[in-house]
């Protein structure tokens, strides 16, 4: 049997979400269709507006419905340190901490040479504009731990100090209310390695 094509459609769109293969796009159609089309009103209507109003704000490079973000905008942010993140939600999840209060800007992705996305695609040239604007003091590379968000760290920590900036990491290590016992080994040789003074 077949499925009714905007049915089908439905839940290849569905399947764009990360995460979702073909049997939870289903899922999730079926529900919206036949549970919650209030629901699925919402979504679209939601969907449609975000995507007619929301832009990336100039300076920084998240979303927001203006030229410049709230953030970016605000007198109340220390504009001399600027937090590099790989995307949106990270600068989400920084900002869940309160502990920063500089401003960010977004690579909306990292640097992944198999998949075709190199500085140019990044636009580092942007961030390199920002980073030396006269006004930015240091630059805290916030990216992932994965080999792709070691690789761009590494070379934006390159390009920066070929620059004069100051550039610092974000450490890793154990997780607040983690145990040795059931942290992976490679964490705790980082937490040895990247120790303080207490």
């Amino acid at each position: 049997m077949t499925l009714p094509s905007s049915l089908d459609e439905l839940i290849e769109a569905l399947r764009c979400l990360p995460g979702v293969g073909p049997k939870s796009a289903q899922r999730m159609a079926y529900h919206l269709l036949q549970r919650d089309r209030r629901g699925a009103d919402r979504l679209a209507s939601a969907l449609h507006r975000a995507l007619d109003t929301l832009r990336r704000c100039a300076r920084c490079n998240t979303f927001t419905e203006d030229e410049v973000c709230d953030r970016c905008a605000s007198p109340k942010r220390d504009p001399s340190l600027l937090c590099v993140v790989e995307m949106p939600v990270d600068l989400n999840t920084m900002e869940q901490t309160h502990a920063f209060n500089g401003l960010y800007y977004v690579l909306l992705g990292r640097l992944s040479p198999l998949d075709g996305i190199g500085p140019k695609e990044l636009a580092f040239e942007r961030l390199l504009a920002r980073a030396t604007d006269g006004v930015v003091k240091e630059v805290i590379l916030a990216t992932n731990f994965t080999n792709e968000g070691e690789a761009t760290a590494h070379y934006l920590s390159e390009m920066l100090h070929a620059r004069g900036v100051k550039v610092s990491r974000i450490a890793r290590g154990l997780p607040v209310g983690g145990e040795i016992e059931y942290t992976d080994a490679a964490t705790v040789a980082q937490a040895l390695i990247e120790r303080r003074d207490y």
